[in-house]
């Protein structure tokens, strides 16, 4: 065992909480970078849209330059979504994408710390997060706060990327990594160091609060903790 944590085991190295660099920021939102996120954005919100919830009120933590509550939000005009996030440099570039898709009555993006949300018990039918859990230095507390703040019968989507072994890491990193360069190709590198394994995320799922998730994989690059919405009377019996 030993010998087999030594030769494959790749230890998880945390990134910073923040991505306050306005390099970073830029580098992130690029438009070589762009195009390839993009994708993967609409990945997610199809995810989402699978989930069962089509009005009320959602969360976004760890929203970055907003893209998925705007994209959300144009395919939902009943839903609405509150974005929040460390950086403001990314806050600035969200609040300017949704002033330019006049969303500005749909969507809000607001400074705030997924350890401690700023929101009371139960109040999002909806609550999502994208490639933040790599980032958090309480991965527990975090969870614990989507949790809280989620409806009993409320969808949950988490997703972030996935942790290779340490013989797949330098390949799996040149081929997921491929639509990257320079400064976002080192960030895409140093997020995929600060993810969780498979099994790391399902004993963190199984020690919070979260009720009725399930781990699931996306291909080899992404995994995360999906939850879908129940319909009212469910929800009764499930209080039961």
């Amino acid at each position: 065992m030993t010998l087999s944590r030594g030769w494959f085991f790749l230890p998880r190295v945390p990134e910073p909480e923040a991505m306050e660099s306005g390099e970073e920021a830029e580098a992130y939102s690029s438009a070589a970078a762009q195009t390839h996120l993009d994708r993967l954005d609409n990945t997610f919100v199809d995810h989402v849209l699978s989930l069962g919830v089509r009005s009320g009120q959602a969360l976004d933590v760890g929203t970055g330059p907003g893209q998925i509550p705007i994209k959300l939000a144009l395919k939902l005009p009943q839903l609405h979504i509150v974005g929040i996030d460390l950086s403001e440099a990314m806050l600035a570039k969200a609040r300017n994408g949704a002033a330019t898709a006049g969303l500005d009555s749909q969507v809000r993006f607001e400074t705030g710390d997924a350890r401690r949300l700023p929101f009371p018990d139960q109040q999002f039918d909806l609550v999502m997060c994208n490639s933040l859990l790599h980032h958090a230095s309480d991965p527990l507390a975090t969870l614990n706060e989507l949790a809280r703040v989620m409806h009993r019968q409320g969808a949950l989507l988490l997703r972030d990327l996935k942790r290779p072994s340490a013989v797949v890491f330098p390949f799996h990193v040149a081929w997921y990594g491929r639509h990257y360069r320079g400064v976002m190709k080192r960030l895409f590198t140093d997020s995929v160091t600060a993810a969780y394994t498979r099994a790391e995320l399902k004993d963190l799922l199984v020690r919070s609060g979260i009720a009725r998730g399930r781990v699931f994989n996306r291909g080899q690059s992404h995994i995360g903790i999906e939850r879908p919405a129940l319909a009212p009377s469910e929800g009764a019996q499930s209080d039961t």
